[in-house]
């Protein structure tokens, strides 16, 4: 994964996209517009965003 990316979050299908990036967490800015750090194994990289 890297920045720019878009992901959907494990345990609920939100989308969002990847801001930033330290060792295992990721900063995401979600599609409501709050943003979180997470862990690479809560999220799935989109390949096609609509």
């Amino acid at each position: 994964m890297k920045i720019g990316d878009h992901v959907v979050y494990a345990q609920d299908g939100t989308k969002g996209i990847i801001l930033e990036i330290h060792d295992n967490l990721y900063h995401i800015i979600w599609e409501d517009h709050f943003s979180s750090w997470e862990y690479a194994e809560r999220l799935t990289v989109l390949e096609a965003y609509p």
